[in-house]
């Protein structure tokens, strides 16, 4: 089992920053990828970056590419997402997921693990 835990959102202005972390536990963290996905209300949840189990690879959606950036910190367990630039439209409850057996995914079905998610608002 792996446990996730998100911090770091909150409600910032159009055009501000935000990190997220999510703290993973119950398996080595070299082991996983890591995702971030998002979900607007009303709305599918979302890819918006991945980050590969040795950090070698990243993938990004193309509405955040350039905007936000996805890294690891394999000591501390941690994955991050720092989002610059931001804009009403990334508004949405976020979430760090993990998967243990796959290639670096975009697809929300092939993580196995989810945290609870973090709400980011972002007003105009």
């Amino acid at each position: 089992q792996v446990q996730l835990v998100e911090s770091g959102g909150g409600l910032v202005q159009a055009g501000g920053s935000l990190r997220l972390s999510c703290a993973a536990s119950g398996r080595t963290f070299v082991t996983l990828n890591m995702g971030w996905f998002r979900q607007a209300p009303g709305e599918e949840r979302e890819f918006v970056a991945a980050i590969s189990r040795i950090a070698g690879l990243t993938s990004y959606a193309d509405s955040v590419k350039g905007r936000f950036t996805v890294s690891r910190g394999n000591a501390k367990n941690t994955v991050y997402l720092q989002m610059d630039s931001l804009k009403p439209e990334d508004t949405a409850v976020y979430y760090c997921a993990a998967d243990v057996t796959r290639a670096l995914s975009t697809r929300s079905s092939d993580y196995e693990y989810w945290g609870q998610g973090t709400q980011v608002t972002v007003s105009s």
